[in-house]
C-alpha cells in the first residue's frame, strides 16, 4: 500500500509530539534541510535535526498538529499547523497557526520551510 504525502506528514507530526526522533527521521531524506524555527536558518541532515530537537526540548515543550493541507503548484505541500509551545514549567509561550511547507524527493521529506500566515 502506497502512503500519501499527507499520511507521511500526519505520522511524522504524531512521532514528533511523542518525541520519537528516529521515527520522524525515517520520513526524511538523509540530507534533509529543516527550518530552525527556534533560532533561525536551517539545519541539514539527520544528525543536525536530532541535535536541534534535543536542544529545543531541553528548553521548550512544543506540540504541533497539522490542521489543513494544500498541494502547491510547485509540488510542495503546504501544511497549516496549530502550535502550542510552553516552557518547561508549563507557561504558554505561543499558541497559533503557521505554515510548514514541505518539499519531497519521492516519499521522503527533503526540506521544510516555515511561513507565517
Amino acid at each position: 500500500m502506497k502512503t500519501t504525502r499527507t499520511e507521511i506528514i500526519v505520522e511524522a507530526y504524531a512521532a514528533f509530539n511523542r518525541r520519537d526522533i528516529p521515527a520522524v527521521l525515517g520520513y526524511m531524506s538523509r540530507e534533509v534541510e529543516w527550518a530552525n524555527g527556534w533560532e533561525g536558518g536551517h539545519v541539514r541532515g539527520h544528525e543536525a535535526v536530532a541535535e536541534y530537537w534535543t536542544r529545543q526540548w531541553r528548553e521548550l515543550d512544543p506540540n504541533v498538529d497539522p490542521v489543513d493541507f494544500h498541494q502547491r503548484e510547485d509540488d510542495r505541500l503546504d501544511v497549516t499547523v496549530h502550535q502550542v509551545v510552553k516552557d518547561k514549567e508549563g507557561k504558554l509561550l505561543f499558541e497559533g497557526t503557521v505554515h510548514h511547507v514541505y518539499t519531497f524527493e519521492g516519499d521522503k521529506i527533503s526540506r521544510m520551510d516555515i511561513e507565517k500566515g
